[in-house]
Formats: C-alpha cells, structure tokens, sequence
C-alpha cells in the first residue's frame, strides 16, 4: 500500500471514529449522503425496522440506502456487512435470517465495533458477531458466505478490486451481493469527482458506473446490475448494486 492509500485509509478511519464517539455523546452527524443532519441513510429504512434496533444503531448509520431491501434475505442464511458501522445492518440481518442463520460485521475502526457490540448486547441479539479488520481482507474462510452487503463504504476503500476479489472469495457459490454505494456517471473523471467532494465524504473515491461493473465481472461475478435510487451530488448517484458469484466458479 502507498503512503497516500495509508493516509486516506486513516483519515477514514479517523472519521468513522470521531462518528461512533459522537453518537455516544448524543452529538449531531452527518451522512455521507448530503450535508444535512443525518436522516436514517436518506430515509430509506421504515419506520418498523429503525423501531427495532437500539437507537445509537440507527444515530450511527451514515449510508446512502438499505441494502437490508434488496438482499432478499432468507432464514438460514450467513450474512456480512462489510464497514459495518454501528450494526444496524447487521442487527437488521440477524432478524431476517433467524436463529438459524448467522450476521457477521466487519469494520477497521474500534470505537465502532464498541458500539456496535453494546447494540447487539442492548438488543438482545446473539446470531452476530461483530470482526476488525479490512475489506481488502476478510477475516473469513472461502466459501463461507452466502450474502454479502454493504452500505456506502465500498467507495472509502483505497482498493477496491481487491474488495471484489475478497468478495468472491467469501461468498459460497451461488452466493450474491446487494450493495448500495455512491457511483459516478462515466462522463466525470477522477478529477470531477474530487471537485465534487472529499474521499472520507463518500465522493471522490467513487467508481463509475463502468468501472464498478468491469471490477465485479473482473472478480468473476455474474448477473451484475446496478440501479439508481437517488442523487447526491451533481453526477453522482446512490446506487443498488446486485450480482452472483456462478455456481461453477472457483475462489
């Protein structure tokens, strides 16, 4: 890694930090999805699943969706949520997946995963388990996986293809992602999007539409598909993004 990822890499971490602190001391965030007080990632949970979860699961969300809504999540299965903040995804997952299934959360930052964990135990949920570490390098055996989502924080990352490489590799085959993050129009270079705003604000580390695709069908994904939900920034939308990993492939 360059000095400059390590240094964008510790500003992200630093960020998410000073959120999951901030959330303890009641203080006000902001989501990566607009400049506002944050709004539940843009409002796109309802209301009957953020009155399920502690509240400081739901204060420390700072995406731009739910991929809780499109993961089609089914009883049994095994989950992780890749930064997985303050759990809400996480707590969400375990409830759709059931005693017999499984949540995992991975995020770098410690002061998160406290939170995340006092969530959990506030919850009274124990099919989760909350894991440090990168996504560039999942702390999960191949094939393990039989979902994996994510919810605005693939863009943070300094290496993005080899999080869809580590993706596969945890994802049992058949398995899927559903994923909601920041993606530019192909017609904004990595120049325009810097104009638009900073890496830790979600904005210039996003992929295109074009290269998010080409990264995942590179990492051997199949059935790829991306839909916008709304915009946040001139030329640049918060996105669904779905694909496979083929019943065939190998890790």
């Amino acid at each position: 890694m360059t000095v400059q990822s390590e240094e964008l890499r510790e500003e992200v971490r630093r960020r998410y930090a000073e959120s999951a602190q901030a959330v303890s001391t009641r203080v006000t965030e902001t989501s990566c999805c607009d400049s506002s007080p944050v709004d539940l990632t843009c409002g796109q949970y309802r209301p009957e699943e953020i009155a399920a979860i502690p509240d400081a699961a739901a204060a420390a969300s700072l995406g731009c969706g739910n991929p809780i809504a499109v993961a089609e999540l089914r009883e049994g299965e095994v989950v992780l949520d890749l930064g997985s903040g303050g759990g809400i995804d996480v707590l969400l997952s375990a409830a759709r997946v059931g005693r017999t299934g499984f949540a995992f959360g991975l995020d770098m930052t410690d002061e998160m995963l406290e939170l995340a964990r006092r969530n959990a135990a506030e919850a009274g949920v124990d099919n989760v388990e909350f894991l440090r570490g990168y996504i560039e390098d999942i702390p999960l055996p191949d094939s393990s996986v039989d979902v994996v989502i994510s919810n605005c924080v693939i863009n943070l990352s300094v290496d993005k293809p080899a999080v869809f490489a580590e993706i596969h590799r945890v994802l049992k085959p058949g398995g899927r992602i559903g994923i909601t993050d920041i993606v530019a129009c192909d017609s904004l270079s990595a120049a325009d999007r810097a104009l638009r705003g900073d890496w830790v604000g979600c904005i210039a580390g996003a992929l295109s539409r074009s290269e998010y695709e080409n990264g995942l069908v590179g990492a051997g994904f199949a059935d790829v598909s991306l839909t916008t939900t709304h915009e946040v920034a001139d030329g640049l939308d918060s996105m669904i993004i779905r694909a496979t990993r083929p019943q065939h492939s190998s890790s």
